[in-house]
């Protein structure tokens, strides 16, 4: 291995450590001592961005692309390492740790061509109209502005794409916005390599230290610390409902309330509507299972919860799905953690008379086994334990008797990431009954696919209604989620010479 990690926290420009060491816990290859983070490196981090954004906050926007493509190619540039130390954390295999890679710089690189195309400016302009009557109007612009220091905490199950360089930090960074991020224990090492590449960046580009901080480990104090912090305008995270409505709370409670955008997962439901169940229902099965145990189900767009009506086509859908998932062997979780709450999962569903098992398995360790039951829509609906996620390959069959009993349980579901219909030509009208409800639960709605795979692009939204995330009106992938960490300002009769160079 030619990366060898040294283990201390980036703040302001400065490699730092602190007094004490935790060990990381790596699925396979030697681990290694990484200095916990401290409040007072928040602190510092902090004082270090707010100083920054005096300068950043006010670059021009082909200074920032070229800032992101910089960053860009100094993960490129480490991508043999990256890789190594990623797998070796994550127990991800190599080819999903370079497929996200790429993600991660390509979307570097869309959020610098979006930017320097402006749209995203939103910028409007209402001339002045002097002899209006009753009364004039003023000459009025107005444009969107960066709000801040952003802090940003790394996710477990996406060690690039969500965690030090990911979306969150690149959005942020692309509205021009310095970034203070908490690392992830599960993946210090990878975070320490992308925030060597940031930092390389910085250097090249006459970036101020402190656009970008990296805080690693640290207890719950040093997460509230930064979420706390009075130079933080907004907050990016991707995890548990758990921990995220603990910092969303947070939030809430400051003097100064901010934006907490928290993607906080979902059990995103596939309804297979009747013809498509008569044509293909076991193909269908076969396709849920494969997407169920993508990436021993770490995904949170994994579509734990189908819908099917009762009968002979529901009935090979399920059988499908229980042979395809039995050919499953154990896969590698991200952490032991994870893995424990997996079991824990495993053990709702075990203990509910109203669940009928249909594969049940018993994972060990680190590793994960997939799990199948089954249900009704009466149950499902009385019992909301039911509906929370477990991160990981387990499945759960929701069976109706119809059209009308799957709009009622539609009705019944949380907010969600995603909402996907499985539908042959003959299901149109009943596919349009249930879109009025799909889209006022889910931030995408897709067609006769899985939603594992989350596009980079445009037009696409990852967010939902809570507890998906906690901000219905934003996605976290896209370039819409740059907008996220800007906020509208009007200017009023203002001379040209003091208008921000973007409006002038």
């Amino acid at each position: 291995m030619t990366f060898t990690p040294h283990g201390k926290s980036l703040i302001a420009g400065d490699w730092m450590a602190s007094g004490t060491t935790f060990t990381s816990k790596p699925a396979s290859g030697p681990a290694h001592d990484f200095s916990v983070g401290t409040v007072e490196m928040v602190n510092r981090a902090c004082e270090a961005a707010e100083e920054a954004f005096w300068t950043y906050g006010y670059s021009s926007r082909e200074e920032r692309a070229k800032f992101l493509e910089a960053i860009a190619d100094e993960i490129e540039a480490r991508g043999a390492d990256i890789t190594e130390i990623g797998t070796q954390e994550s127990g991800l295999p190599a080819g999903r740790l370079e497929g996200e890679r790429g993600r991660t710089t390509g979307q570097l690189r869309m959020f610098a061509d979006h930017i320097r195309k402006g749209d995203y400016l939103d910028r409007r302009h209402d001339v002045a109209l002097p002899d209006r009557a009753p009364l004039p109007r003023p000459d009025l612009r107005m444009i969107e502005r960066p709000i801040g220091p952003v802090a940003v905490f790394g996710a477990s199950n996406f060690p690039l794409a969500f965690s030090t360089a990911g979306g969150d930090t690149a959005a942020a960074l692309a509205a021009g916005c310095p970034v203070v991020c908490k690392g992830h224990d599960a993946h210090p090492g990878t975070a320490e390599i992308v925030a060597e590449a940031i930092h390389a960046a910085i250097k090249s580009c006459g970036m101020p230290a402190g656009v970008f901080s990296l805080v690693q480990g640290g207890s719950f104090d040093v997460g509230q610390a930064l979420v706390k912090h009075p130079l933080i305008k907004a907050v990016g995270f991707t995890g548990s409902l758990r921990g995220g409505r603990a910092l969303f709370d947070l939030c809430a409670q400051r003097d100064e309330p901010i934006p907490f955008f928290g993607e906080l997962g979902s059990v995103n439901p596939m309804f297979v509507l009747p013809e498509a169940a008569k044509a293909r229902g076991a193909e269908i099965g076969k396709g849920w299972a494969g997407s169920l145990t993508m990436g021993a189900g770490q995904f949170c767009t994994n579509p734990g919860i189908a819908v099917v009506e009762k009968g002979a086509a529901g009935d090979a859908f399920v059988a499908a799905a229980k042979a395809a998932l039995a050919e499953v062997g154990p896969q590698v979780m991200l952490t032991d953690g994870i893995a424990a709450a997996y079991r824990k999962g495993q053990e709702t569903f075990a203990g509910r008379n109203a669940v009928e098992p249909v594969l049940t398995t018993k994972s060990e360790g680190r590793t994960a086994l997939p799990n199948l039951y089954e249900t009704d829509a009466d149950a499902y609906l009385q019992d909301h334990a039911l509906g929370e996620e477990v991160f990981g390959p387990l499945g759960l069959v929701v069976r109706v008797a119809g059209i009308e009993e799957m709009r009622t349980l539609a009705k019944g579901f949380e907010g969600q990431l995603t909402a996907t219909l499985q539908m042959d030509e003959g299901d149109t009208e009943a596919a349009r009954s249930l879109m009025p409800i799909l889209e006022r639960k889910a931030g995408r709605v897709l067609a006769n696919g899985f939603p594992t795979g989350v596009e980079v692009a445009d037009a696409m939204v990852h967010g939902g209604p809570y507890p998906a995330s906690t901000n219905f009106g934003a996605t976290s992938v896209g370039t819409l989620a740059i907008r996220r960490f800007l906020r509208p300002v009007s200017y009023q009769n203002l001379p040209a010479a003091l208008l921000p160079e973007d409006l002038a």
